[in-house]
């Protein structure tokens, strides 16, 4: 298990720039988008500030908290256009989580169990996150495989990290193997995808053996220093996905533990190297950009991610 995330200073603050490009080969005289570009505010994360700049102007621009209690926000372009460009800028600063060795060994099957167990607040809002979601299906397949990890008896933080460890192990990343809607059964057979699928594949295990578990989108930094550190190798944390949108997810541990964040690309707990933007029950929900246009012909999309740490 990686232990950047434990090394790290107690609070870090980051700038975030996520610059989207669409490129069309026939004018787009209108279209309507929907973003989740902005960080969540958390108890260990604070947004300091946040920014959108979008070409061509937009008629309007909206915002509002979802379901899930990310912002959302929404603009319309009703100009023709060959080239929309969705810049969002953000700074953040991030704590270091507590160590996992403070979790109470609590077994796995008693977090399960709790599902059923009086309704509660928290136990409510997990529970939502047991059942199948569009893009994450549970599967027999998936319950027997993750149940390596979950033997009887095991702790549920044990049980989690070991099945983290088994996708980062057994899984390539290779971003030619998958697209965004390659469903998680294929990337169980292939053995390959990116952050999005392994994220999904450890939902989908998860929720088969009914626990809950939800997907997070946000961003990684691939620096162990501030930006500028002197130093062969000083600012490479070894981290995969911080050139783009990164994906881990949480699982719900109990009214005791709470949710707690893993990172199977990286295999390692999701920590003060992660900006958490949204979660939601999987991709679809938390999607950076998305919306809809009238013509346009076909298109091509460029993706820029730059995260630096600044102190």
């Amino acid at each position: 298990m990686k232990n950047g995330t434990l090394e790290a200073p107690e609070t870090v603050q980051y700038t975030v720039r996520h610059t989207t490009t669409y490129r069309y080969s026939e004018a787009v005289p209108v279209c309507h988008n929907e973003i989740h570009l902005v960080p969540r505010a958390l108890p260990r994360q604070r947004v300091m500030e946040t920014a959108l700049v979008v070409e061509p102007a937009p008629a309007g621009v909206s915002s509002s908290i979802d379901y899930f209690g990310n912002t959302v926000g929404f603009f319309s372009i009703e100009e023709a256009h060959e080239q929309l460009v969705v810049a969002a800028s953000s700074r953040v600063a991030v704590d270091t989580p507590p160590p996992w060795t403070d979790l109470p060994d609590i077994p796995w099957e008693q977090v399960r169990n709790a599902m059923g167990g009086p309704p509660r607040d928290v136990t409510v809002m997990a529970r939502e996150f047991v059942c199948e979601s569009p893009l994450v299906r549970s599967a027999s397949a998936l319950a027997e495989w993750a149940s390596s990890s979950f033997a009887p008896g095991r702790p549920w933080a044990d049980a989690l990290l070991d099945l983290t460890r088994r996708i980062h192990r057994d899984f390539v990343y290779d971003p030619t193997a998958t697209t965004t809607s390659t469903p998680v059964e294929d990337v169980f057979a292939l053995r390959r995808g990116v952050c999005q699928d392994f994220a999904h594949l450890q939902i989908a295990c998860l929720r088969s053996l009914g626990l809950a578990a939800r997907y997070v989108s946000g961003y990684l930094c691939n620096e162990r220093r501030v930006h500028g550190s002197t130093g062969e190798g000083a600012n490479d944390a070894g981290m995969v996905g911080a050139d783009a949108s990164h994906a881990w997810l949480a699982c719900w541990g109990g009214p005791e533990i709470g949710w707690i964040d893993v990172d199977p690309t990286n295999d390692c707990p999701a920590g003060v190297l992660h900006v958490t933007v949204a979660w939601g029950r999987d991709y679809g929900d938390v999607s950076p950009v998305k919306g809809v246009c009238v013509g346009g012909g076909t298109h091509v999309m460029d993706v820029a991610v730059h995260v630096r740490r600044t102190a």
